[in-house]
C-alpha cells in the first residue's frame, strides 16, 4: 500500500503516506462548496506534476553534473466547467541567477526544442 485517504467530512481529506508517515490535508476549493484551507485535489494534480518535472530535472542534472539547488517552478492550474475539469496546467521553470556553459544551456533547452 502507498498510502491511505481519510474523508474527514465537510470536502477535507487526510493522506497518509504510508512508508514516512507524511500526511497532506485537501480541501475542495470555496468555488466548489469547499473552505479553500489546503490544496485542492486539483492542486495537487497540477503541484505533482512539477514535483515529478522538477525530480526528473535533478536526475538529469545530477547525472550530468549540473548544479540546479534552487531551481524553482511556478504551476498555475487553469479549470474550467460543465463538465469542471482541469483544462490546463503552465509550468515556468526558473533557474538560480549563475552561469551556466554553452553545453549546460543546450542540455536544459534539448528538450523543450524536442517539444515543438
Amino acid at each position: 500500500m502507498t498510502s491511505k485517504i481519510t474523508y474527514l467530512g465537510d470536502l477535507r481529506t487526510e493522506c497518509v503516506h504510508i512508508k514516512s508517515g507524511q500526511t497532506i490535508i485537501t480541501d475542495a476549493p470555496i468555488d466548489n462548496h469547499g473552505k479553500g484551507e489546503a490544496f485542492s485535489p486539483t492542486d495537487l494534480t497540477a503541484t505533482s506534476l512539477g514535483t515529478c518535472m522538477i525530480t526528473v530535472m535533478g536526475i538529469a542534472a545530477k547525472n550530468h553534473g549540473i548544479d540546479i539547488d534552487g531551481t524553482y517552478l511556478e504551476i498555475t492550474k487553469h479549470m474550467v466547467s460543465d463538465p469542471r475539469r482541469i483544462s490546463g496546467i503552465d509550468i515556468n521553470v526558473i533557474l538560480p541567477p549563475i552561469r551556466y556553459s554553452t553545453k549546460e544551456k543546450r542540455f536544459w533547452r534539448q528538450p523543450a526544442e524536442l517539444a515543438q
